[in-house]
């Protein structure tokens, strides 16, 4: 008798809870507990871009939201900030090939950002929270869900040490200050990069990439690099675990237990505290 084929949408589910348990399901549900960031009655907006960290995001929220006791509510929310024909229906074509009931909303983002030439990523980041918190407001929504993963955590820790001279880390969750009653979660930020490429690869699925100039750019160039500072990054701990595979690790574990004894200065709340406000003080607070 001919075994029955499983469609695709349902063998990408079953083995997010069965083959990827350990690396996908587990670190996802202990983020999303050790974090407190789904609450019953929420409201979530998750974030698609068409990437393969955002598409896993969608499916594991989706499972959680299958298998929870707190009930909550799900809305699936595309922004496109000026795809092209291929790109935007690539992301329709996932979608509907993995069962993610999208809204399609439009920004120009990409039209705006390609012709400032100073810190164009991060006002496109910018401009891309502000359309997302927008949009979820509008949809009814209490939180906004981004799949920004374990491994973008300790790589902007690093490239902010690096670069921007600040040691600041990606926190799980934000209370957002122009958009009020809305919150910003992370539920991958236990989950390695590593895992969702395995996800990915197993199931020859295909997802869209930034599909920007600046990362057209880096693609272009023979060391996958270029210009971008994220892959610099990316490929300097990549070749740092060669020889301490816990490297990542210890980065993650270092911005969980900050040492502010140790710091000639900090900023808490708005504050900025220099040595000397904070040399012989037993706790942080407001200045008089």
């Amino acid at each position: 008798m001919e075994q029955t084929k499983i469609p695709l949408c349902q063998e990408a589910e079953r083995s997010l809870i069965k083959k990827y348990r350990k690396t996908l399901w587990n670190p996802f549900i202990a983020g999303v507990k050790r974090y407190s960031l789904v609450e019953p009655g929420d409201k979530i907006a998750v974030c698609i871009s068409g990437g393969k960290d955002s598409i896993v995001l969608a499916k594991l929220m989706q499972e959680l939201q299958r298998h929870t006791e707190s009930p909550f509510e799900l809305v699936f929310m595309v922004m496109d900030p000026g795809y092209n024909p291929e790109n935007r229906q690539k992301i329709i074509d996932n979608a509907a090939l993995l069962e993610i009931p999208v809204t399609i909303f439009d920004s120009d983002i990409f039209a705006v950002t390609e012709v400032v030439d100073r810190n164009p990523c991060y006002l496109c980041a910018k401009m891309r929270r502000g359309f997302l918190y927008n949009k979820a407001k509008e949809l009814g929504c209490n939180k906004i869900a981004l799949g920004h993963h374990f491994s973008d955590v300790v790589e902007t820790t690093v490239m902010g040490l690096f670069y921007g001279a600040q040691i600041q880390a990606m926190p799980p969750k934000l209370t957002s200050k122009n958009f009020e009653g809305m919150e910003l979660i992370r539920p991958l930020y236990c989950v390695h990069e590593d895992a969702i490429i395995a996800w990915r690869n197993f199931h020859n699925l295909s997802f869209l990439q930034c599909a920007c100039r600046f990362t057209e750019a880096r693609d272009a160039a023979n060391d996958g690099i270029g210009e971008s500072k994220r892959q610099e990054i990316k490929q300097l701990l990549k070749t740092l675990k060669v020889g301490n595979p816990n490297i990542e690790k210890s980065v993650f574990a270092a911005i969980h237990g900050v040492q502010l004894d140790t710091m000639v200065g900090c900023k808490f709340r708005g504050y900025t505290y220099e040595f000397n406000d904070l040399y012989g003080r037993n706790s942080l607070g407001e200045t008089d």
